[in-house]
């Protein structure tokens, strides 16, 4: 994913693309190195940013969205504004990348939702507290991985309970938003903590403090001459820790410096390719094995208005729901750890929320509904979900009707591992 950044104040290129031409020129000059989305942004979120009003940002992005969609290029726009993001995706925009997750504005995941369901557009959800402090006041984590994941999975049910399906969803650890280098770093290093919840995780490290940090400590002389292809001394490290995060299962890079990092993830691809065994994972290992413990909720009373009939519509009717659960037990039960497994109370909730919202004509809709919800809990590998309606509308006397539905996470396929697309093809990377 390349950066375009149309506004005066982002902290490593503002000002630089200001201008409609420039900024297509950019985008498409992204796209030509080798960037499979180009992710253009009209507000800044550094530390001490001012706010946008929400038509400047409009008057910043839209034109750019619809002259690189023209052009065959694939768009996100960068905003946690809904309004925003709505005429974002009606100029031609495929990704919504809103950093604070959806917690700035109410109204995002039911854009977003619409967008998913009517143009096929992803939503990516970043974990934030707010605004980046420069301060970190608000990056007093006990253990940052553990944290962030599960407030990622929160958002992740969130998304699904709004409507967004589990596939148009991405995930980002929102590295440098009120988090310490150290804390991003560990991040990075326990990124299969965060892949593990099922969902495609994109990985934004570009031009961070977190570099900087990193590279303190060596030779100024070294640091001076070591930059990246666009000639900025953070890109060449940002490089390596892209092709580090894509063989660690990153979805996707956000990048400032494209042409760099295509080189560095082509790199990263010869040697893990180097290292597949026949018959076995990257390291010769076989393939995991589905997780076999599992958490039953079952019995969960549901009054709502599904049917095809008016009158069920009108009167409403009792639902029953069955959930199980397929997801991995043994770390919650090592640590005594709530935050590794399922808090089955919130399940419950997010399971009635989700029941009584939007009537539909059949219980097998409310099934697979409650279905992808429960694949947006953390850890969560497969779900049986059976949906009975006991008061069904039969004339002949019966005991139940039930549906049932089994789905499985699927499995986020990492960056950096496929060959980039070709112009107009959909392939994520």
């Amino acid at each position: 994913m390349g950066v375009l950044n149309v506004t005066p104040d982002s902290f490593s290129d503002g000002g630089r693309y200001e201008r409609l031409e420039e900024a297509v020129a950019r985008g498409a000059e992204l796209a030509a190195q080798g960037a499979h989305v180009i992710d253009v942004g009209g507000e800044s979120t550094r530390p001490g940013a001012e706010p946008v009003p929400v038509d400047e940002e409009q008057r910043r992005v839209l034109g750019v969205i619809e002259a690189l969609t023209a052009q065959g290029i694939d768009v996100s726009v960068d905003t946690i504004h809904a309004a925003t993001a709505e005429a974002a995706v009606a100029a031609g925009a495929r990704y919504i990348n809103d950093v604070s997750g959806g917690t700035h504005d109410p109204a995002m995941l039911g854009v977003a939702a619409a967008a998913a369901r009517e143009r096929g557009v992803r939503f990516i959800a970043g974990h934030w507290r707010g605004v980046p402090d420069p301060a970190h006041g608000r990056s007093d984590y006990a253990d940052v991985v553990a944290e962030v994941r599960e407030e990622l999975a929160q958002r992740a049910r969130a998304a699904l309970a709004a409507g967004i399906d589990r596939s148009r969803l991405v995930l980002d650890p929102g590295l440098g938003f009120d988090k310490t280098g150290a804390q991003c770093w560990e991040l990075l290093a326990r990124l299969d903590e965060l892949t593990g919840l099922g969902y495609p995780v994109l990985i934004g490290a570009s031009r961070k403090r977190m570099i900087a940090d990193a590279l303190d400590g060596l030779p100024a002389a070294s640091r001076a001459t070591a930059p990246g292809a666009s000639g900025h001394p953070r890109d060449l490290a940002t490089s390596v820790t892209s092709a580090l995060a894509a063989g660690a299962g990153a979805w996707g890079v956000r990048v400032h410096d494209v042409a760099g990092t295509v080189q560095a993830l082509a790199i990263g691809r010869a040697f893990q390719s180097a290292r597949v065994h026949d018959g076995g994972g990257e390291d010769g290992a076989p393939p995991e094995a589905p997780a076999p413990d599992r958490i039953t909720l079952t019995g969960l009373e549901v009054f709502a208005h599904h049917g095809v009939f008016d009158f069920e519509r009108e009167q409403g009717q009792r639902f029953l729901v069955d959930a199980e659960l397929a997801v991995e037990l043994r770390a919650a039960a090592a640590g005594d750890q709530l935050s590794r497994t399922v808090h089955y109370g919130e399940l419950a909730e997010a399971i009635v929320a989700a029941v009584r919202r939007d009537p539909v004509d059949l219980i097998e809709t409310v099934a697979e509904r409650v279905a992808q919800l429960a694949l947006g809990f953390a850890g969560v590998r497969r779900a049986t979900i059976t949906v009975h309606k006991p008061d069904a509308p039969i004339p002949a006397a019966f005991g139940d009707v039930s549906v049932t539905v089994v789905r499985e996470a699927p499995d986020p396929r990492p960056a950096g591992r496929t060959e980039p697309p070709r112009r107009g093809d959909r392939r994520e990377s």
